[in-house]
Parts: C-alpha cells; sequence; structure tokens
C-alpha cells in the first residue's frame, strides 16, 4: 500500500525529531523529499543530508538536524500547507511572506522547488508545499 502524502511524512518526521532533539532522522528517499531537503539545508534550516540504500531495495534519505544551542532548535514549527486533498496555488504576487518574512514559504513552482523569495524575484507562482520558521 502506497502512502498518500509522503511530503507531510517528511515533515512530520522532522517535526518530531526536532522535538526530541534527535541528531538525525531517517525518511523514505525521493526527488521531491532530497529537493526539499536541499532548500532546507540552503536556508540553514537543517545541517545536511544524505542518501543510504537498504538491503530491501529501497533507499532511505538521512537528514541531520541542526540546533542552535542545547534548548533552542533552529526549527521553530514546519507545516504543511498544501495537502493532496486542497492544493494551495498562488500567483507571485500573491505569494504570503511567513512570519513576516522571518519563515520561508517552499513552492513547487515550474522552474523547480524553491523559496518565496526566490520565487518573487523570478516572478513565478506555484504550489506553496510548505512553510517553516
Amino acid at each position: 500500500m502506497g502512502m498518500t502524502d509522503p511530503i507531510a511524512d517528511m515533515l512530520t518526521r522532522i517535526r518530531n525529531a526536532n522535538r526530541g532533539h534527535f541528531k538525525s532522522v531517517d525518511v523514505l528517499l525521493s526527488r521531491m523529499n532530497i529537493q526539499l531537503a536541499e532548500v532546507l539545508k540552503k536556508n540553514g534550516y537543517i545541517g545536511g543530508y544524505d542518501t543510504k540504500k537498504e538491503s530491501g531495495g529501497f533507499g532511505m534519505l538521512r537528514v541531520y538536524l541542526k540546533y542552535a544551542d542545547a534548548k533552542r532548535t533552529v526549527i521553530t514549527d514546519i507545516q504543511r500547507v498544501s495537502k493532496p486533498g486542497r492544493r494551495i496555488y498562488v500567483k507571485s504576487e500573491k505569494i504570503p511572506k511567513i512570519l513576516n518574512g522571518y519563515g520561508i514559504a517552499i513552492l513547487s513552482t515550474s522552474r523547480g522547488i524553491m523559496t518565496d523569495k526566490d520565487a518573487r524575484q523570478l516572478n513565478v507562482g506555484g504550489e506553496i508545499l510548505c512553510s517553516v520558521w
């Protein structure tokens, strides 16, 4: 049986591991998850990621979490916006600012996965996947 929403699964695993102060978390390997991890790494929300192949033939993406200090996490919260049952699409002029610019919205555009700031600069809209702050 396949998973209905692998993006929400990845975000939930990151959120739960972050709250438990884990060093890393394993999520299912897919191109979308790799691109999401790349955007999170580029914006400083995670320490990094790498891929590994399991013996069963499926791959895993290991995400290394980042912490400001022993008590404070870099990711305060990470929320799924567009869901399989209700997709949220926006034009470039209507892209929301998360926490007045302190957080980021990650969009799936015709030019790939990018942040809200990059999408505004390139003047492209798309589907809002998630918001991170």
